[in-house]
């Protein structure tokens, strides 16, 4: 059937060109020399212009279509638990009906834009004949009824705005429809609540409040008159920036009103006399918790409505995510805050007695780069001068500067057994920053990148025990090139555990593991981990996260971490309905994919405890206070320009990103420009809160899983036939020199929950068995499997059983000062 109808379609629509062309090859070439010629052509055409415009009606908006675009019922975007984190209205307006708009809008609308409005029948014949001749004397002048211009303004791309006969002919098809399907009313109602006003005002209500900050049934006859003049031309008639032209226009509606019998004679001499009075106000969107992920999903919203015939903005879909509403607003808060300590920074980082001043080169170049200095240059100023005329503007110069050292941030969590997003956070205000810093922006990782240099070397047969020099390391690169990476101090020309290396960020540690493990393999490893949008330069610098990556894909990989080496793809939407709560479809997550192998994974995630406990994370510890299970890693790139901070958790991954957009402005503070102190604090205060509200439940712990083998297959395969046997299970034999604690009979499969081991105890910093300062996976430590005889509980009990969250200690400390460079 869908292949008919688009085989039919297209047939239409080549009959529709041929029809077109004929009647274009027509009067070429049968110019009228004589009367014969004058009769055949007054035969012919209107005959193939009914043909064409039959053919056309199909490629115009349905009945249907437009019913449903009089109706706004817009999708909304749900959390997990049920709150409204968007609505995907068709533009910044609100609907109100024609008894709330005031009478002089819709006389002033009638008189000016079509007074035979009510005797029409979506054309006015008589104007479009005028019409035509008026062009062809020279005077071009539009012909277009209050129902022509609501159907290009419901629906442009169907019509389209160009000058041709088929933009006409399927304007004028729309407009029959809407006749036959709305009252002359309804008509007034929806042209009135579509049109639009400029800065993001569409409808007479946002105009009303926009302009004149009161609303739509309160407008009186000369405010009336100002918007419905506007509709000429909303740019060239602005009340705001063309006052002259704006008052012109008004008092034209005015005279037409007059005219129309709208308004008396005696009173428009006046009128017209009497000033504009705009009270203007820009009418801001209600942004919602996650503007940026609303923003995110827009486009495969439209996408999916589209192809299964529903409208985002009129048919009511509701849109499940994976957000938790009450994650997003911690993460909100806890980037706001931590952004305005930054900021402050930042200001006075470049106040004029620092770096902000006429004299700096950088401001110059900076200077030099914007559109200003560009159109000085091209209307014939001299580079010099133009620079000179700039730099002494002090408005272009303040908005400048708030633009460049506007201090930056993203952050986004994640669920690494799920995959469900939890948290976005795209910028510290989306109004002021709508750019997206989770998904769009590339920013080099610094050392948050480590753990792909680690992970390969585990995956190898190095062990976080094995030893190197701390001391200058010298890494050849060919052609006498010689690369020199340093730490912020000397090297302690002692040995050093790898553990130690990750642990204190030591890049001379970690550029030796990449000397032996190579760059190739770090890359594949950050690509099956996570990392697969962003291009990976395969050079020994990669060890120090050189090459840019998103936010989004940082915390993507630090989740096939948490997940003992599985990666799955971030899920954003779990189900869409439609607006009576039918399901239309569900979005499963797809199957995990083991990216690095389990035992390898453990190994790399109980190292990188260290960093938590010991290392330059310990800050989430000392000053926040955290007992939870953690593991993490800090990021500073090269003179401070990003900060990066990443933690571990069994059910949470967060990770935040701090700078500018301009990578030459940084923070000027090796102290504050440091991952621990400049993004560090986000992740901190969201998973304080999150625990602290038992939100999130700090008690769970990661356990290390056991590799499957064919023995404990053969095992599991007598322990299943004993049990359909005789209907009870029999509990595997306990190892020999260890309690009999019941351990899983096989390792979890793909996908599924991890065991959660419960305790009564928050989880002490390396304490034996946790992997944190004590045994490794691989080295015949516990790793974190059993903690005080406790037994595993299943997903299902782990699900059903939440157990309520951290301690968290009233006294704070001073974080301690990160050693990323």
């Amino acid at each position: 059937m869908l292949r008919f109808l688009s085989t039919l379609r297209t047939g239409l629509l080549a009959g529709a060109r041929w029809v077109l062309q004929t009647l274009r090859t027509l009067w070429a070439r049968f110019q009228p020399r004589s009367w014969h010629t004058w009769l055949w052509l007054v035969l012919a055409l209107p005959v193939l212009l009914a043909v064409y415009t039959l053919l056309l009606i199909p490629f115009t908006p349905s009945i249907a279509d437009i019913t449903k675009a009089k109706t706004e019922r817009p999708a909304q975007l749900l959390s997990v638990d049920g709150k409204v984190l968007a609505e995907y209205r068709w533009a910044n307006r609100e609907w109100v009906a024609l008894n709330r708009i005031s009478p002089h809008v819709v006389n002033a609308l009638i008189a000016t834009e079509d007074h035979r409005f009510y005797e029409h029948s979506g054309m006015d014949f008589r104007r479009t004949a005028s019409s035509v001749l008026h062009t062809l004397r020279g005077d071009p002048q539009g012909g277009s009824t209050i129902t022509q211009q609501l159907a290009r303004n419901l629906f442009p791309e169907e019509i389209g705005r160009s000058r041709t006969l088929t933009r006409k002919l399927k304007e004028a098809i729309t407009a029959f429809k809407i006749e036959w399907a709305y009252s002359k009313d309804e008509i007034l109602e929806t042209y009135l609540n579509t049109v639009p006003f400029l800065y993001n005002a569409y409808g007479i209500e946002m105009a009303a409040r926009t302009y004149f900050d009161k609303s739509a049934d309160k407008l009186n006859l000369l405010e009336s008159a100002t918007l419905i003049g506007m509709l000429k031309g909303t740019a060239y008639y602005n009340p705001v920036t063309q006052p002259e032209r704006s008052q012109a226009r008004r008092n034209i509606v005015l005279a037409q009103m007059v005219k129309r019998d709208k308004l008396e004679q005696d009173k428009l001499a006046a009128l017209q006399k009497r000033p504009l009075r705009i009270d203007f106000e820009r009418q801001t969107e209600a942004m919602g918790l996650a503007p940026h992920f609303a923003q995110q999903l827009r486009k495969q919203l439209i996408a999916w409505a589209d192809a299964n015939g529903y409208s985002l903005h009129a048919d009511g879909l509701i849109v499940r995510t994976t957000i938790d509403s009450r994650l997003q607003a911690i993460a909100n808060q806890a980037v706001a805050r931590q952004g305005r300590q930054l900021q402050g920074i930042a200001d006075n980082a470049w106040s004029a007695r620092n770096g902000w001043n006429p004299k700096s080169e950088l401001v110059h170049t900076l200077v030099r780069e914007t559109n200003d200095y560009r159109n000085a240059l091209a209307e014939g100023a001299p580079p010099d001068e133009a620079l000179k005329t700039l730099l002494a503007d002090s408005r272009f110069m303040a908005a400048l500067k708030q633009e460049k050292t506007r201090v930056q941030a993203g952050f986004m969590a994640m669920d690494p057994v799920t995959g469900h997003v939890l948290a976005w956070v795209g910028s510290r205000d989306f109004a002021a920053d709508p750019f997206d810093h989770v998904q769009a922006a590339r920013r080099q990782p610094g050392s948050t990148f480590k753990p792909f240099v680690y992970g390969a070397a585990f995956m190898q047969g190095a062990l976080p025990t094995d030893e190197l020099m701390d001391e200058a390391v010298e890494i050849p690169l060919g052609g006498n090139q010689v690369w020199r990476p340093t730490d912020g101090g000397a090297p302690s020309n002692a040995p050093m555990t790898l553990a130690d290396g990750l642990a204190f960020s030591k890049n001379t540690i970690t550029a030796q593991v990449m000397y032996k493990v190579g760059p190739q393999r770090v890359a594949e490893l950050a690509r099956a981990m996570g990392v697969r949008e962003s291009k990976l330069e395969e050079v020994p610098s990669l060890a120090l996260g050189t090459s840019p990556v998103t936010l989004r894909e940082m915390v993507t990989a630090y989740s096939s971490i948490a997940n003992a080496g599985r990666y799955i793809e971030p899920i954003l939407i779990t189900s869409i309905e439609d607006r009576h709560g039918k399901v239309l479809q569900t979005f499963a997550p797809p199957a995990p994919e083991q990216a690095m192998p389990l035992q390898a994974a453990q190994t790399l995630r109980n190292a990188m405890r260290g960093t938590i406990d010991r290392g330059t994370g310990a800050a989430l510890r000392s000053r926040y206070g955290l007992r939870a299970d953690l593991a993490g890693k800090t990021g500073t790139t090269q003179d401070n320009t990003d900060g990066w901070f990443i933690a571990l958790n069994p059910r949470v991954v967060a990770g935040a990103w701090v700078g500018f957009n301009d990578g030459r402005i940084t923070l000027r503070s090796d102290y504050w420009g440091q991952g621990a102190h400049s993004a560090l604090p986000m992740v901190g205060e969201f998973l304080q809160q999150a625990f602290r509200t038992n939100t999130l439940d700090g008690r769970d712990r990661f356990i290390d899983e056991e590799a499957p083998s064919v023995l404990g297959d053969a095992m599991n395969g007598v322990r299943s036939w004993v049990r359909d046997l005789f209907g009870r299970d029999v509990p595997p034999p306990p190892e020999v020199g260890t309690d009999p604690v019941p351990q899983p009979s096989q390792p979890m499969p793909p996908g599924s929950l991890p065991p959660v081991i419960r305790d009564g105890d928050p989880y002490t910093p390396g304490a034996p068995g946790t992997g944190a300062t004590g045994g490794q996976s691989g080295q015949g430590g516990q790793g974190g499997a059993v903690f005080g005889g406790q037994v595993p509980l299943t997903p299902t009990e782990a699900a059903a059983n939440p157990v309520p969250g951290v301690v968290v200690p009233s006294a704070t400390e001073r974080p301690a000062r990160d050693g990323d460079q």
